[in-house]
């Protein structure tokens, strides 16, 4: 066989012998067939049937499945995959008052929301408010909301008179018991607190360990704990892209249990025999929030010196009650009912020695780290001092999302799906102008299936005067 070669200028015929030629097809063909072959394999095995499937599938149902060629144990790998969030029904409360918070509550928000992607059937957030929403704010929360959520997420805000002051942390203990047969769980956390779905598969997964080791009977005597964090950025420091190098060292910080030594000054081993090598308690139990399953919340109903269905007073120091003993109400009502001793609950807190890290929560603020050696020497502000928010020209999401909706054409949602805001300020001398022009205006965004107004479009100030 005979080709023309046109390299290096002049036009040449080479030949090659038959034999060679047959050498290299037979070589062609045969890496042909093993591609072939490792390609039909690895499909065969990406698309072969899981043991979950033919547990489920009825087609697949009663099939042997071989066993797997692997060096891990079958069973707990098949455990380690388990969701504990498959198919829970979680109901959130929020305290959040007014709008000093509101960027941490946007943050919150948005990971209560991913609960509804990674395995929950329902998820209901409540937050118990004080200042009316503006319809921009609330359609631009509706506007975050992700499509395939819908049926699964929704977002209550009660309005509840600002007379309540810090009882405003109370109200989620009856919305609790009064929905205690319609949910499998329940969180109550304060407006600045970030909870992944991390933290709430590994609360189901620890808590149902602790079932088991310690007995239905006694599972109520316990409950898995959360620990905050921040990060340690350098307070004397502007970071931008000439100092950046500044947070290289920068890393999570407990700041609320500084006690040395560590163990058995910050957190020390479980009492209980059966937990003592596999749970730790922290000495500060204060966690700003709280997880519990009905089960747990239906006990601690009934447990002694409890009562945890009652929105209980936090204890004063004797003869000055208006002196905490514990902490504000705000603290008493998120832990110290729970957790103390002596005027609690005295429920034990646990937390997973081999996983202590998957239930930690992120103080969305990041301030608190700066009063640890500082707090004796903390200037307070007088109200006089100006804030630099950065460049006039930076476009905030408010003004990108009322562009939005200017420049196309808004579709109606009927009925009304979104955010519900719920009036429940009963007394007169507690309703204010601003409350009821915002009620109105939301009435009316949800008569029009949450379409903005053009005159809506013009109110974007949160913090109006009442």
């Amino acid at each position: 066989m005979c080709a023309m070669n046109r390299l290096q200028g002049t036009p040449t015929v080479m030949c090659f012998p038959a034999v060679k030629i047959g050498i290299a097809l037979s070589s062609f063909l045969f890496g042909c067939i093993v591609s072939t072959t490792i390609i039909l394999n690895y499909l065969a095995l990406t698309n072969a049937p899981s043991r979950s499937d033919a547990a489920t599938n009825p087609v697949m149902r009663g099939l042997e499945l071989a066993p797997i060629a692997s060096d891990y144990n079958v069973e707990s790998v098949s455990t380690s995959t388990t969701n504990p969030l498959h198919g829970q029904r979680i109901l959130i409360a929020i305290a959040a008052f007014n709008f000093a918070q509101l960027p941490h509550l946007e943050e919150v928000l948005d990971t209560y929301q991913d609960l509804c992607v990674t395995g929950a059937s329902k998820v209901d957030i409540v937050i118990h408010a004080t200042v009316a929403y503006p319809v921009t704010l609330i359609d631009m929360l509706n506007n975050r909301l992700l499509s395939a959520c819908k049926d699964i997420f929704s977002t209550t805000i009660v309005l509840k008179p600002s007379s309540l002051r810090l009882h405003l942390v109370d109200l989620h203990r009856e919305l609790f018991y009064e929905k205690i047969d319609e949910y499998d769980l329940f969180i109550y956390t304060e407006d600045d607190v970030r909870v992944t779905p991390r933290v709430v598969g590994s609360y189901i997964a620890e808590t149902k360990k602790v079932q088991d080791i310690v007995g239905i009977e006694r599972s109520s005597d316990f409950n898995v704990g959360i620990v905050r964090y921040e990060y340690n950025f350098p307070s004397n420091v502007k970071v931008d892209d000439k100092t950046r190098h500044a947070t290289q060292n920068v890393t999570r910080v407990y700041w609320e249990h500084g006690q040395y030594p560590v163990f058995n000054e910050a957190m020390y081993k479980t009492k209980d025999p059966k937990l003592t090598d596999l749970y730790v308690t922290m000495n500060n139990q204060h966690q700003g929030m709280f997880l519990a399953t009905s089960s747990l919340l239906k006990a601690w109903k009934i447990r002694k010196h409890c009562e945890f269905h009652i929105a209980s007073n936090r204890p004063g120091k004797p003869g000055r009650q208006s002196q905490p003993m514990l902490g504000t109400q705000r603290v008493w009502m998120s832990s110290k009912h729970l957790y103390d001793r002596t005027h609690g609950c005295n429920v034990v807190q646990v937390l997973p020695v081999n996983s202590f890290g998957t239930l930690t929560v992120l103080h969305v603020p990041n301030k608190n780290y700066r009063r640890v050696g500082h707090f004796r020497n903390r200037t307070f502000s007088d109200g006089t001092e100006t804030f630099d928010f950065g460049s006039a020209s930076l476009l905030s999401e408010m003004r990108l999302h009322i562009e939005l909706r200017k420049a196309t054409m808004q579709v109606p949602t009927v009925p009304y799906a979104g955010i519900r805001m719920v009036d429940e300020v009963s007394k007169r001398k507690d309703r204010t102008p601003l409350l009821e022009r915002r009620m109105g205006e939301y009435q009316a965004y949800v008569d029009r299936g949450g379409i903005l107004s053009e005159e809506d479009m013009k109110k974007t100030t949160l913090d109006e005067e009442r």
